[in-house]
């Protein structure tokens, strides 16, 4: 599986090295802010106006999508020959229009996203959140942090802040954070400002429906010490606890892991050695069948078994296409059949995701207040 190469290290090193003389010239240390509780509040949005949301008839229309940050097919540090830190404003507004053009052709009723930049140095400093309300027909978002530091040193990050964000039509009565397993294989140091993954549980007032649940998560990529395996069965675990407690649910986000039955586990024609190494799912290969057994997936595991391609959502590399599926929707109600996709272009899904993200939008309709 992918792991860190030294370089990354590196990187932690140069901005650890500068907290620690704050230390010692008198900084109390709070200028990171890069700890958060086990469970704490989410950040709530509203749309600067606000829009007619109707009671739904019978379904609403989902939407999860992995946007980075905004980034569109930017190669940024970390990717295979990529160089970038920071993106201009043409740039970013660029790429955030272009998704918005998206979401208004797709017209959903609840989106749930990872990768959302809100006030980052590399994006400009642009509260995505913010912005993509502003610019569709949702009218209320909640924002959980992934990772946030004041002030990255390391080649000029500066400011970070980007995480999950679930929008919605209808209003959001209350969300929370809830914090996974840290990494335990890297060194202490470098936990400190790494990834801090979570499961963010934003509850909506749907009309109809009473305790309604969007549970919007993105898991760990780059562990051996099977943490990522951990944080599956916590946002599993997540999910059911909300079924024992009566509620209606629809979770989603990108897991980093393949289904059963897939095809192809290492040597993706997309990889290349960076500042990373390629990806490598071996061992994983049953990890998310709790997962397919216990709720329902967009995604019928036979469909996938049958042809993995239809349900790739990933690409390193836009001129090879879609390689892999990593991005998932689950509910313990029922979804319309026949609505699940991924939309990767105008054959499948309607429209040519390829240019907007690594990562293709996964859609379905689920069945309401019935």
């Amino acid at each position: 599986m992918k792991t860190f190469s030294n370089t990354v290290y590196q990187h932690t090193a140069r901005t650890l090295a500068v907290a620690s003389l704050a230390l010692l010239t008198g900084c109390d240390g709070t200028m990171f802010r890069a700890i958060f509780d086990d469970v704490e509040d989410a950040t709530l949005y509203e749309a600067a106006e606000l829009t007619e949301a109707a009671a739904p008839d019978g379904a609403i229309k989902v939407l999860n999508y992995n946007i980075k940050y905004g980034g569109a097919r930017l190669l940024f540090f970390w990717e295979c020959n990529g160089t970038r830190y920071t993106m201009t404003e043409a740039e970013v507004t660029g790429h955030l229009d272009a998704i918005v053009d998206f979401i208004n052709w797709a017209d959903p009723d609840i989106i749930t996203l990872q990768e959302v930049d809100r006030k980052s140095t590399r994006s400009l400093y642009i509260d995505q959140t913010q912005y993509l309300l502003d610019r569709t027909e949702m009218n209320y978002g909640a924002y959980a942090s992934q990772h946030r530091a004041d002030y990255l040193v390391s080649d000029g990050m500066g400011y970070m802040d980007f995480g999950n964000a679930t929008l919605s039509r209808w209003p959001i009565e209350h969300a929370e954070r809830h914090a996974l397993p840290l990494v335990g294989e890297y060194p202490g140091y470098y936990r400190y400002l790494y990834l801090k993954r979570h499961i963010l549980d934003a509850e909506i007032d749907l009309p109809g429906v009473d305790d309604f649940h969007v549970v919007n998560t993105h898991l760990e990529a780059f562990s051996d010490d099977g943490t990522k395996k951990d944080q599956i069965d916590q946002f599993h675990d997540h999910l059911q606890a909300l079924t024992d407690e009566g509620a209606s649910w629809m979770g989603a986000g990108d897991l980093n892991s393949l289904p059963s039955g897939s095809e192809q586990l290492s040597e993706f024609e997309d990889d290349c050695p960076g500042l990373f190494d390629p990806d490598d799912y071996s061992g994983e290969e049953n990890w998310l069948d709790e997962m397919f057994w216990d709720f329902n997936s967009v995604m019928p595991l036979d469909d996938y078994q049958a042809e993995n391609s239809d349900w790739y959502s990933y690409t390193g590399n836009p001129d090879i296409g879609w390689t892999r599926t990593l991005d998932y929707m689950f509910t313990n109600g029922t979804w319309v059949e026949g609505t699940g996709l991924v939309m990767q272009d105008e054959f499948r899904g309607g429209y040519t995701t390829l240019p907007l993200s690594d990562h293709a939008p996964v859609y379905a309709e689920l069945e309401v207040g019935q």
